[in-house]
């Protein structure tokens, strides 16, 4: 396989598989220790820290509980697969009811069920909890009725920088409402960024949410990750 010139410093990266699906090319790359995941040439996530895609699904569980009214085994939407961080903690984490994962690249699906990324998601694709959907979350979200407690969304660098433009609608009015839609009265929405954003702070207090805040996690260099957090009344 081809390697792929240094940058800043880190090692080169071989590329592993690359394919082209209905939304352009994918790719999974491992470089070093860690495997990272291109989507159209731009970078969308890697291995080497799933802290804030782990506090993604902390973060909501904490919130619905900071309600006053606990849900018992609450049911969660985790939007994007990505690497399988996010999954694989909502998995080993019993409190949680019913997991639906929606993903829209087949090649990622395929990589943690019989790829390099099965490390990652530790088996969790097995888990009779766990439903793993091919399909594109922004038409999901709009097209399906089913409702959850919580809505985990992770599927670009964040609602400021988005991989595909399609996916811009997902951080819109529409695209919130349909958020809500999918939501349970009282369920919450945590949607993960690179870096915070107070345009979508306002966006959603705009789209009817309530208790908006945003969690920072500090990395290594650069703006903080952030998990942006928002109630359905």
């Amino acid at each position: 396989m081809p390697l792929l010139p240094t940058r800043d410093g880190l090692p080169e990266a071989e590329v592993i598989d690359r394919r082209q699906g209905p939304y352009g090319e994918v790719a999974l790359r491992r470089r070093g220790g860690h495997y990272e995941i291109i989507a159209n040439g731009c970078f969308l996530m890697d291995t080497a820290d799933g802290r804030s895609e782990r506090l993604l699904v902390d973060a909501a569980l904490d919130a619905l509980a900071a309600d006053g009214r606990p849900v018992d085994r609450p049911s969660v939407l985790i939007g994007g697969l990505g690497v399988g961080f996010s999954l694989a903690h909502a998995a080993a984490d019993p409190r949680w009811g019913r997991i639906t994962v929606v993903e829209r690249e087949a090649a990622i699906i395929d990589w943690h069920r019989t790829g390099p990324l099965a490390a990652f998601s530790a088996g969790a694709l097995d888990d009779p909890r766990v439903d793993v959907r091919h399909t594109d979350l922004v038409a999901h979200l709009a097209r399906d009725g089913e409702r959850h407690h919580a809505l985990c969304l992770d599927i670009d660098n964040g609602p400021d920088w988005t991989v595909d433009a399609d996916n811009d609608h997902l951080y819109g009015p529409a695209g919130l409402a349909n958020a809500a839609a999918r939501l349970h009265p009282g369920g919450v929405l945590a949607v993960w960024s690179a870096r915070p954003s107070t345009a979508f702070e306002q966006a959603l207090r705009a789209a009817g949410f309530t208790d908006v805040r945003t969690v920072e996690i500090a990395v290594g260099r650069g703006l903080p990750d952030a998990v942006h957090l928002a109630r359905r009344p």
